[in-house]
């Protein structure tokens, strides 16, 4: 019989609110600097953009979390990905907006915004302490001479509540309520079918060239449940509550007919319905895991037995995947001609990050046996070597682009565009901005699961007999700092052997082995921020 785990420790620290520039406790700023200085050396810069390189260290050295683990993959592209988000932080005459793209490209609106990936931009960016960033961009998005939140599909309302669930701060959400209430409408108007359900073509989706094609996707739909829930959530912070009960009326509305419209019950999967006549589409494709990013779908094993497609290689399952279309289907391809953006095969970073992040929910908030943590880690990993790009000699190099070939991790639209003779604007899709990554370590493989009350969970994805050590530091969360440190012997940090939780320095809650913490922070004022003065 194994021994008993050790109770979790449950306490309440009370904390001041953060400054503009905090400290770490457990960890230095070493290393993540030397990254910084070697991404910088190694960068040939061709769009320096409002924070260039030169100031990269500034900025990150003041707003980011850092992160410490024993595999320097995933920990050279934690400091990666956060030295390339900071490249697309643009300052513009409406404040501070985040780009896709570095260069301009023809089919951006208003200062090279596009609307397709920001619910990745604002997912990822919620854990930069300064609020103004995602202050800027929400207002820009929502207020007069701003963008246009409906160039492409954006599950905008469910990104706003996701960020204020980290910075613990309500106000944000609740002086847009109207505008995305108004959002919502024109959705409705734009593309509700009297079938109950939203049709977007695949481009529009960000998803172009796909098997499934245009018509009812489970990512349009998924997106506007996912909107509909959380301004019914917001209406309630606000006491808005016939409001919050109607945009409850309508996920699940919205929710009733995705399952029984656009799940096979045959397959175990969701599906692209073309139109109302039409039959389910004959392939899986990834993007059928975009309800679990919202926990929509039941908790029921006949829902979640479509995970076990993502492990299978005639499935999704590639040593750079996962792919966008299941490998057995007869439309699956890895072409090197045509259109440079194909979502019929190749790995593509943004539909990794919702299906990471939808495996994570299910496997916090859901009851199964399918996938499993270290099913998670091993995905996690192949995404993590991935972001790299080779020279003749194998030298790997970070990098983030569009698609790549999940067997030779080629990133494809590049080859394409290069083999083109019209490569312009040149390296387009280099540092791209397009999905998230350190996001995924910190809700998911360090475990911090944003609530919208002082209760902090913990429950980390390493799987048992997995790294013997991390450290999450300076997480700015609810107002507080917040320290995550996994030892399993205690020798490596000087620490108590086992999980720790730290709010501003003090133990917050601690357990022996790797599991779930839960802990109180004792509510505060919310911090003040000064004007952003980099520029």
């Amino acid at each position: 019989m194994p021994p008993a785990k050790e109770p979790t420790i449950n306490t309440t620290v009370k904390g001041t609110a953060l400054p503009l520039e905090y400290k770490p406790v457990i960890l230095t700023l070493d290393d993540f600097h030397k990254d910084v200085d070697s991404f910088n050396y190694e960068d040939n810069e061709l769009y320096a953009g409002s924070i260039d390189n030169a100031d990269a260290w500034s900025f990150l050295s003041r707003n980011v979390p850092i992160f410490d683990c024993p595999d320097r993959t995933m920990q050279q592209i934690y400091d990666f990905r956060w030295w390339t988000y900071r490249k697309h932080l643009r300052k513009t005459p409406h404040g501070w907006i985040v780009t896709e793209f570095l260069p301009d490209v023809p089919w951006a609106g208003k200062y090279d915004s596009i609307d397709c990936a920001a619910g990745h931009h604002f997912m990822e960016g919620r854990w930069i302490l300064d609020p103004q960033y995602l202050d800027d961009y929400s207002n820009f998005w929502f207020t007069p001479g701003g963008g246009d939140p409906q160039s492409y599909s954006f599950w905008a309302a469910s990104a706003i509540y996701q960020r204020a669930l980290v910075t613990g701060d309500k106000r944000q959400a609740i002086r847009l309520l109207n505008p995305l209430v108004a959002n919502y409408s024109d959705w409705e108007r734009s593309h509700l079918k009297p079938s109950g359900l939203f049709w977007q073509s695949d481009d529009r989706d960000g998803m172009e060239m796909s098997i499934g094609g245009n018509g009812y996707r489970a990512t349009i739909n998924s997106y506007m449940y996912g909107d509909a829930d959380a301004i019914s959530r917001i209406a309630k912070w606000a006491g808005r509550e016939d409001l919050a009960m109607q945009y409850l009326e309508k996920a699940h509305a919205l929710r009733t007919v995705v399952l029984e419209r656009l799940w096979d019950p045959n397959e175990h999967f969701f599906k692209v319905r073309r139109d109302d006549n039409s039959a389910l589409s004959t392939t899986r494709e990834l993007h059928g895991y975009t309800p679990w990013y919202f926990d929509m779908p039941p908790d029921s094993a006949d829902y979640s037995v479509a995970w076990g497609q993502l492990m299978d290689a005639g499935g999704f399952y590639a040593p750079y995947g996962p792919t966008t279309a299941e490998r057995r289907s007869p439309g699956f391809g890895l072409n090197y001609n045509g259109h440079e953006c194909q979502w019929n095969g190749p790995s593509w970073p943004f539909a990794t990050s919702i299906t990471l992040t939808g495996m994570a929910n299910l496997l916090n908030d859901y009851h199964l046996n399918v996938v499993s943590k270290a099913d998670y880690f091993r995905l996690l990993e192949n995404y993590a070597k991935s972001q790299y790009i080779r020279d003749g000699n194998g030298k790997g190099t970070p990098w983030i682009d569009e698609d790549l070939n999940p067997d030779t991790g080629d990133w494809m639209a590049r080859s394409i565009l290069k083999a083109s003779g019209t490569w312009e604007p040149k390296e387009r899709g280099k540092d791209y901005n397009h999905s998230t990554f350190c996001d995924l370590i910190i809700t998911g493989l360090v475990g911090l699961r944003p609530r919208p009350d002082d209760i902090v969970v913990v429950n980390p994805l390493l799987p048992n007999g997995g790294w013997d050590y991390f450290c999450l530091d300076r997480v700015p969360y609810h107002g507080y700092s917040l320290t995550i440190l996994w030892d399993r012997t205690g020798r490596h940090y000087g620490h108590a052997a086992g999980l720790t939780l730290f709010a501003n320095g003090k133990t917050l809650a601690h357990r022996k082995d790797i599991g779930q913490l839960t802990a109180h922070l004792q509510p505060q004022p919310l911090p003040q921020f000064p004007d952003n003065t980099l520029l």
